[in-house]
């Protein structure tokens, strides 16, 4: 016959409670865990003021990229004063040549500006993850002919290859875009490459090969996800310098014609009044200069100056 054991009801009660107490415990260490690393980035954030006023300031021109009704409600077009105003408390950045609003025309700049470096992160980022994986995985005389182009584009000043390519697509801003992006594809071909040849021969992406997955698949599911990162952290310096080189090429003339506003043909169209008006090219150069240091800023924080974990 089978021995029945009788539990005191105590014991009882001492079990459920241990039980009920490890579920709490179970329970608040998720919450401990959170309420520890919102510490943690918060006394990351205030020890790193430049950080946060660089993601304020370019999530405010997001914003005024998508939405630049929120900021004025002038035209930018409009003559809405008197000829070369000083800033003052009705005109922020005083008024232009022939009247207009300066704030307005650089708040609706930053559309033409921010979308045109926007394009050109993204020529750059797909064109040289291509020309990259290829390189880095296919190798052989593919890697050596796609190198040697890329050893080429590294050779040319950035700018003068910018403008090559302005000439042979034709102007405006987004071949403008186009161009600077273009610009970009050696750098970001070369890093990829580069992760590509180490993550290729890696466990497992030779256990992928071994179980019988397709050379795409292998690429696409195994390879690439494990190699863009650092491609990734380049994202926010690509940006600056996109925005840095479209300006330089509109201040040439070869981006938006006038009377469409972009932060390089204003500066152009002001430099003939430094003397009698500086504000025409002193806040839009200011707008472009915190623009580009925020990105670089934030840059950094994104390649592991600062990466929290």
């Amino acid at each position: 016959m089978s021995e029945i054991t009788l539990v005191a009801p105590s014991e009882i009660r001492r079990s459920t409670d241990v039980s009920e107490s490890a579920t709490d415990v179970g329970a608040a260490e998720p919450l401990e865990h959170s309420a520890s690393r919102v510490r943690y980035v918060a006394g990351y954030l205030r020890s790193r003021p430049g950080l946060v006023l660089s993601g304020l300031w370019l999530g405010t021109l997001l914003v005024a990229t998508l939405a630049p009704a929120l900021f004025t409600a002038a035209d930018p077009l409009a003559t809405v004063g008197t000829v070369r105003t000083a800033p003052s408390a009705e005109h922020i950045f005083g008024t232009d040549q022939i009247g207009r609003d300066l704030f307005t025309r650089v708040i609706y700049g930053a559309q033409l500006s921010v979308q045109a470096a926007g394009v050109a992160v993204a020529v750059g980022l797909v064109v040289g993850t291509l020309v990259g994986l290829l390189a880095g995985y296919v190798g052989g005389w593919v890697d050596l002919v796609l190198m040697r182009i890329v050893d080429v584009l590294l050779s040319i000043p950035g700018l003068l290859l910018a403008l090559a390519f302005v000439v042979a697509l034709g102007f405006g801003t987004v071949n403008v875009a186009i161009a600077v992006g273009l610009t970009s594809v050696a750098t970001n071909a070369r890093v990829l490459r580069s992760e590509v040849l180490k993550v290729k021969n890696s466990l497992f992406v030779e256990a992928a090969r071994a179980g019988g997955a397709r050379p795409v698949r292998v690429l696409v599911r195994h390879v690439l996800p494990n190699s863009v990162n650092p491609l990734l952290t380049l994202l926010a310096l690509d940006f600056s310098g996109a925005i840095l080189a479209i300006s330089s090429l509109s201040f040439l003339g070869y981006g938006a014609q006038p009377p469409i506003p972009e932060w390089g043909s204003l500066i152009s169209g002001g430099r003939d009044f430094l003397a009698s008006a500086w504000w025409l090219t002193t806040a839009p150069g200011l707008v472009i200069v915190v623009t580009v240091l925020a990105g670089n800023r934030l840059a950094r924080a994104f390649t592991g100056e600062a990466t929290i974990r």
